[in-house]
């Protein structure tokens, strides 16, 4: 199965299984993500996203199943997996002590790119991601977005066929965050294939072209961001003029949507989500008021990706998916 379907996906993964101990923390994960297209991986902490990007990496061997990369076996072919994929992890890789230039300098060496093409190449990647000024700076005076930059073109240096990237922008300010987003947007335009595994959900919606969202160590849903949307439907709320109408204004709102209405006595709201597709913010506001409730704002939007993820991952006690909690990624097992 593997074998026949890798000309079409950059990274494939079929029941890959991984344990530590007692703790199983990959229950037969299932991956196949098309070329030069970016792959959201999505889950509650503990779902085993981190540990597949291990396995897939080639850092942790799979106790069972098969995954192949850029159509390379990650047990047989190791090596080819390695000379395919770049990776940026969690925590940057950089020398503090050394500067900009020299850290890529450095990688550009170990990945084989010696002399003036290494240089050149090096010195390609500190413009491209805006660093070419702070070049010759020590990268301990470089700050947190600065730095990611340079764990990003340190991953580029070699033109990988797969990028690979954990947490990217943890702890990152709206603006490094962003030009991060950049970054990884003009690499999938030029035909890399991206993993990308985050806890910012707006970053998969504006990133990703699929994404998986991971729990107990499954793909428990895979979809476009657009039809997970879709699954679990628009969402509407409505807020009353008195908190005596809530009860009420929840007897209207239920049929209509087909969702179970929740209520929020402080702001005198009602939200439900909504699954009928034909339901219209006018007739929502016209069944109320043939009702009588009070009606003081009324909204009907698609939901967000947040939304999304609390459904699906039962974070929100309504899962659509597996439970919420999942197995301890590798960090946590390692502890």
């Amino acid at each position: 199965m593997l074998d026949r379907m890798t000309t079409t996906y950059a990274v494939l993964s079929e029941a890959v299984e991984k344990r530590y101990g007692d703790v199983h923390a990959l229950r037969g994960l299932d991956l196949a993500i098309p070329e030069g297209t970016v792959c959201g991986l999505l889950g509650p902490n503990g779902a085993g996203k981190t540990t597949a990007v291990r396995v897939l990496t080639t850092l942790v061997p799979p106790d069972a199943g098969g995954a192949r990369v850029a159509g390379h076996d990650v047990v047989a072919e190791p090596a080819a997996v390695r000379r395919a994929i770049g990776v940026t992890g969690q925590a940057t890789s950089v020398d503090d002590d050394l500067s900009g230039r020299e850290n890529l300098r450095l990688f550009a060496r170990l990945l084989r790119l010696r002399g003036p093409a290494g240089r050149k190449r090096a010195d390609e990647m500190l413009a491209r991601f805006g660093l070419a000024g702070a070049a010759d700076r020590p990268a301990r005076t470089y700050s947190g977005g600065m730095r990611r930059r340079l764990d990003l073109a340190a991953s580029l240096l070699a033109r990988p066929r797969v990028l690979f990237l954990d947490e990217p922008t943890t702890g990152l300010d709206p603006a490094s965050r962003e030009q991060i987003w950049a970054a990884v947007r003009e690499m999938a335009a030029a035909g890399t294939t991206v993993l990308l595994t985050t806890q910012y959900l707006e970053e998969a919606d504006r990133l990703a072209d699929s994404v998986v969202v991971v729990d107990h160590g499954r793909a428990a849903v895979t979809g476009t961001p657009d039809e997970l949307k879709r699954r679990v439907g628009a969402y509407a709320e409505v807020v009353v003029a008195e908190e005596a109408a809530l009860a009420a204004a929840a007897v209207v709102l239920g049929p209509l949507t087909g969702g179970e209405p929740r209520l929020d006595a402080e702001r005198r709201a009602v939200g439900a989500a909504a699954f009928d597709p034909g339901l219209t913010l006018p007739r929502m506001v016209r069944e109320l008021d043939a009702a009588g409730v009070p009606v003081v704002d009324a909204s009907l939007r698609s939901p967000t990706l947040d939304e999304v993820f609390l459904r699906l991952t039962g974070a929100d006690g309504t899962a659509e998916g597996a439970p919420g909690t999942g197995a301890p990624d590798m960090e946590e097992e390692a502890a």
